[in-house]
Parts: structure tokens; C-alpha cells; sequence
């Protein structure tokens, strides 16, 4: 499966769910109460995250798609903390107020990224759900994707009349489940319990197989569109009628904390889906997504450029030789990461200490260097029909290996302007006896504001040189 970056920007996805405010208290800790055997820690930090749906929300802007946040929460001081946060960030916000009950928090106090002690301060809420469909039907219109986030608080209790709304607009749903009675999600595109929440519904699985079956049933039962079952260190199952079952391996390197992770599963889901992304490369995606969430402390988001370096490893581009797509994802991610690209080409058909050379200080311009090679019926045309001495593939997995080149792309036509203009260097090196205005392609790279620059050549190197030395030996 071949993943590329989707178009967060043409995205839009409503959230509707169970908002609540995670708080951190972060501390050192050198002793123990003499009260009571447990570590006192003296608080040195104070931290509130968007947690639930609003990390949801919270999620899903983070990647760079609209966000659009339906919740409920009490009239106090973690209400507004809330709201100040995610309408900082974009997401537009409305919250159904009630003035006697509670926001609800979660505090955790932390010590050394250790998670000492919680406290949760809440209560079920009295909602009015007449007034919760009534603004969800205002703000579907321009939605493509309605994501229901149910952490069973009580904010979402009119489940199937909100599937409902959305499905008659032809707007996908997704839900992430609570409770055991999944029937109130019937209908939905796509459900996304985690490997317990799953089972407590169907019973336990002992196999694959076994949880297939169970599944695919209960995707008939329900009517779903699909099911998506996250198994922690094994990875995601992907179950839909008339498909072969897809189970993605799990992807993380490192667990730190697994708080929030079923948060950014969906809300990737939700930004991919509504960015035109078929569902099992949005699927691929979340689980991508959730490898670097589960690397970071606490409830937190992931933003687009995590995710375009995490495609970016996947494909297995970080550097070396690739094809122009890969070279492409390389060279966006860089940028996001606000790296200088410079450009250069050649034939390169027998490597000397010219070339190396001139591709460290050519490597010096910037902070990647991008290598476009001529094939071989290019250097035929432009070298002779003896030449080249060495294949393309040869000579690319050469330049791969040194050290100031990052990537080696080749090229057919007689000049790199196609290639300058799909990849749009921030810097263009040419060595030789030029001027500027000599090099070609320098009228491209000017043209959007970018910078062409001359380097000089290492005297008595050349691969003409070295071919007629070898003859005449």
C-alpha cells in the first residue's frame, strides 16, 4: 500500500462528543509524607490539554483540516481554559452550558513523566438533546465527515438520530464506542472499538479467525459500514462486508504512554476520509499516526509534518536513491521541517575527487541536497555513443553512498527542467565556467524567488580525462 499526504486543507469534519479538560501538575519528588506513605510532590508546573472529544477536535486541526467541536460542559473556569484553547487553534466551538454541574476534569499529578495519582472531577450530564441535534443539523452543511466521540459523560445520548441526520446528507459517520450495547450506533460508516471494548460485546476471541467472524457479524447485525478494531501491540483490524479482512501491524518504536491514542486513531480517520482518502490508506494512516502518539506523555496531537516524516520513513525515503514521487515526499517534508534544498546535475559516469568535491561544497548551500543523474540514453546523446562507461543504476547507487548527497533522482530528457520544476529548489549549483545566466534552468529557479549559484571545478579531474588515460594505458 503506497501512502502519500492527503489534502488536509480541503477537509472539514464536526465532532460532537464528550469535551472534557485533562490538567496536569507536573512536580519534583524528594520525600515521603510524614502523614502517610506516599511521595510529596511540589508542584512546580500547571498544564491543561483539550481531553475526549476536544482532543478529537483538537487532532484533526493539528493535521491541518476544520474543525468543527459539539459538546457539553458546566459555566466555570475549566469551561473557558477549553474553549481559549482549541478557538486558539481554529476549532470553532460550541458548547452547551450547564451551570450546576462540573466541566469534567481529569488531573494528573506527574513526576519525573511518571503518572503518580488521578483525579476525576465530574458527573453524568443532564443534556439536552434536542438542543444537541438542532446545532449539529445547522453545522452539517459543508461537512463531509461526523465524528461521534463517546466517552459515555452524557453528552451524546441521541445517538441514532445524529447517524441519522448525517446519513440522509451524505456525510460518512465514525463513532468511537462506549458501553455494551453498540446498537445505538447502527448505521454508522465506520465504528472503531478497541480489542476489549470489541469483546465485551461479542465475548472473547481467541484467533484471528475467531475475530473476524465475530466481527463481520456484527458489521451484518449493525448494519455498518465497516468495523476498525485497534489491538494495542498487534496492531488494527479492518473488517467490511465483500472485503478480505485487513490487519495492520502496529507501527511504534516505543510506548510511552498510550493515553489519547484511540482519540488520534479516529480523528485521522476523520481528516483522511473527509480529505478523499480511500479507507484502507486512512486506516494505514491512523495506524501511523497512533505509532507517534503513543511515543509523547500524556493526552497530545500529532501534527501534519509528524505524519508526512512518518510516510516519508515508511516509503523508505529518507534518503538514497528514489523515484520522482518519493524524492517529492522527501523533499515536502524537509521543507515542513524548514530545511534548504539545493539542487544539482550531471552525468557522473566515473566518480573521481572532482565530483566529490564539488558535491560537499554544493552540499554546503543548504541543508539537503538533491542529485538529479542523467540516464543512460541521455549521456549517450550528450557524451558520445561510447559513453556512458557506467549504467544509471550504477552510478546513482554510487552517489547514494556519499556523504553530502541526501537524495539521487535520475532523469531522461537532455536538462533537469522538469525536474526543477516539480521539485522547486530553494538553491540551484552548477560548477564550471558559467555565469549564471549560462546555467540552465536559472531563469525557473529565479522565476520563483529562489537562488542560482556557480561553484568552481577541481583542476585535472575529469571523467573524459580518466577514459582516455585508460585507453592509451
Amino acid at each position: 500500500m503506497k501512502l502519500t499526504m492527503p489534502h488536509f486543507d480541503q477537509a472539514s469534519v464536526l465532532v460532537v462528543g464528550d469535551v472534557m479538560l485533562d490538567r496536569y501538575w507536573h512536580g519534583g519528588t524528594s520525600r515521603i509524607s510524614p502523614e502517610a506513605p506516599v511521595p510529596v510532590v511540589k508542584v512546580e508546573e500547571m498544564e491543561d490539554r483539550p481531553g475526549g472529544a476536544a482532543n478529537v477536535a483538537l487532532n484533526i486541526a493539528a493535521l491541518g483540516a476544520a474543525a468543527t467541536l459539539i459538546g457539553v460542559t458546566g459555566e466555570d473556569e475549566a469551561a473557558s481554559s477549553l474553549r481559549a484553547k482549541l478557538q486558539n487553534v481554529g476549532i470553532k466551538t460550541q458548547f452547551q452550558t450547564i451551570k450546576d454541574q462540573p466541566t469534567i476534569v481529569k488531573l494528573r499529578v506527574m513526576s519525573r513523566h511518571q503518572q503518580l495519582l488521578r483525579m476525576d472531577f465530574e458527573e453524568p450530564f443532564r443534556t439536552d438533546t434536542g438542543a444537541i441535534a438542532a446545532s449539529v443539523e445547522l453545522q452539517l452543511d459543508g461537512v463531509k465527515v461526523l465524528v461521534l466521540s463517546d466517552y459515555g459523560k452524557g453528552a451524546l445520548q441521541n445517538h441514532q438520530e445524529l447517524v441519522q441526520l448525517a446519513l440522509k446528507k451524505g456525510i460518512t459517520v465514525l463513532a468511537d464506542p462506549k458501553g455494551k450495547d453498540f446498537s445505538i450506533y447502527r448505521g454508522a460508516s465506520l465504528i472503531t472499538p478497541n480489542l476489549s471494548e470489541f469483546e465485551a460485546i461479542v465475548g472473547r476471541c481467541h484467533s484471528d479467525e475467531e475475530l473476524v467472524t465475530k466481527g463481520l457479524k456484527l458489521v451484518a447485525d449493525l448494519e455498518l459500514g465497516a468495523l476498525l478494531v485497534t489491538r494495542s501491540e498487534n496492531g488494527m483490524s479492518l473488517l467490511r462486508p465483500e472485503h478480505p479482512p485487513l490487519h495492520l501491524a502496529a507501527k511504534a518504536r516505543e510506548v510511552f504512554d498510550v493515553t489519547g491514542a484511540g482519540d488520534t486513531v479516529i480523528s485521522t480517520l476523520a481528516a483522511c476520509l473527509a480529505a478523499g482518502e480511500p479507507l484502507e490508506n486512512a486506516v494505514a494512516l491512523a495506524n501511523l499516526a497512533a505509532s507517534i502518539v503513543v511515543g509523547k506523555l500524556g493526552t497530545a496531537a500529532i501534527s501534519a509534518p509528524e505524519l508526512r516524516r512518518a510516510i516519508h520513513r515508511e516509503a523508505g525515503s529518507q534518503s538514497g536513491a528514489l523515484e520522482l514521487d518519493q524524492l517529492l515526499l522527501a523533499v515536502e517534508d524537509a521543507r515542513a521541517h524548514g530545511e534548504k534544498i539545493v539542487f544539482t546535475n550531471g552525468c557522473f559516469d566515473i566518480l573521481h575527487a572532482g565530483h566529490v568535491t564539488y558535491l560537499e561544497q554544493a552540499r554546503a548551500q543548504g541543508d539537503r541536497l538533491v542529485l538529479a543523474v542523467n540516464d543512460d540514453a541521455s549521456v549517450s546523446r550528450l557524451k558520445g555513443p561510447e559513453r556512458p562507461i557506467n549504467s544509471v543504476d550504477r552510478r546513482m547507487a554510487v552517489l547514494a553512498g556519499l556523504g553530502a548527497v541526501d537524495w539521487v533522482v535520475s532523469f531522461s530528457e537532455d536538462t533537469p527542467e522538469n525536474l526543477l520544476k516539480a521539485i522547486r529548489p530553494d538553491v540551484l549549483v552548477k560548477g564550471g565556467d558559467y555565469t549564471v545566466d549560462q546555467v540552465v534552468g536559472a531563469d525557473i529557479v529565479r522565476a520563483y524567488g529562489g537562488e542560482v549559484r556557480v561553484l568552481g571545478l577541481v583542476e585535472n579531474s575529469s571523467t573524459t580525462a580518466i577514459v582516455n588515460k585508460i585507453r592509451k594505458q
